[in-house]
């Protein structure tokens, strides 16, 4: 509870320039509206070269700005697997112009290029989306929302779900580890599925009942609905800048796509 609170000061902290980061100093509130636009100018692309180059766009702005570590570069292969899948399904739905048959299975060309379109649209979204809001703080991205208009309901889930995912993960592993010290073995059987079954139910019961401790220790220290952070950010030239590059990038994306 008390990291949540201190954390609530991150959101101006969190703005103060570090060597090596050129987007530090750019308001949250600027950056979560560039990854909107964005990511919605992204899906309504539907030209392969204009893909490409937002493709492209977001691996230059990665390498630029060093916003991704090789762990945030892995959070791309589980992207790329569900693409793999549907390159491998999408040609096989049919179609008007067949590239290859194989006896009874032809691949269309049609869903051949719908999941390469797809593909690429996955890959620059996520891609630009981490650079964008690469070294965000939590705090300072629901602090952003809230300002933003999003429900404050909505925020406080936000910052709370990621709050607690690391102690519902601990809950897990120590049930885990009782249930293996009472000879537990997990297989391909009744026994097996009532088992986790049960993990599962005990899990949300200590998730159901952590929450309500936490709702009276909140209201013990006169939690009413909002939190405060400590400093304020304000606009300034840097944002205005960061604007203008990034409403370029994406008139330029449509200029191309037109063309």
């Amino acid at each position: 509870m008390s990291n949540v609170i201190e954390n609530a000061g991150s959101y101006g902290a969190s703005l103060a320039p570090t060597n090596g980061w050129c987007l530090n100093g750019v308001d949250p509130r600027t950056r979560l509206i560039a990854a909107f636009c964005f990511s919605m100018v992204v899906t309504a692309l539907s030209s392969p070269t204009t893909l490409v180059a937002a493709l492209g766009i977001a691996v230059v702005g990665a390498g630029w700005t060093g916003a991704l570590t090789e762990q945030r570069w892995k959070r791309l292969i589980p992207i790329n697997l569900l693409v793999l899948l549907l390159l491998g399904l999408l040609p096989l739905g049919g179609g008007a112009t067949p590239v290859l048959s194989i006896g009874p299975i032809t691949v269309a060309r049609e869903g051949l290029v719908q999941a390469v379109l797809i593909g690429l649209k996955a890959n620059a979204i996520v891609l630009g989306v981490l650079v964008l809001l690469a070294r965000l703080e939590m705090a300072s991205i629901g602090h952003a929302l809230g300002t933003l208009g999003v429900p404050a309901k909505l925020t406080h889930l936000l910052l709370f779900t990621v709050r607690y995912l690391g102690v519902l993960q601990r809950e897990y592993g120590r049930l885990r580890a009782a249930m293996k010290v009472r000879g537990f073995r997990p297989g391909v059987d009744w026994h097996t599925y009532r088992s986790f079954g049960y993990l599962v139910g005990m899990l949300l019961l200590r998730s159901v009942d952590r929450a309500d401790r936490i709702v009276m220790a909140m209201k013990c220290r006169g939690f009413y609905d909002r939190f405060h952070p400590l400093d304020r950010a304000a606009l300034t030239a840097r944002d205005a800048w960061f604007t203008a590059i990034v409403l370029l990038v994406l008139a330029g994306l449509t200029v191309l796509e037109w063309a």
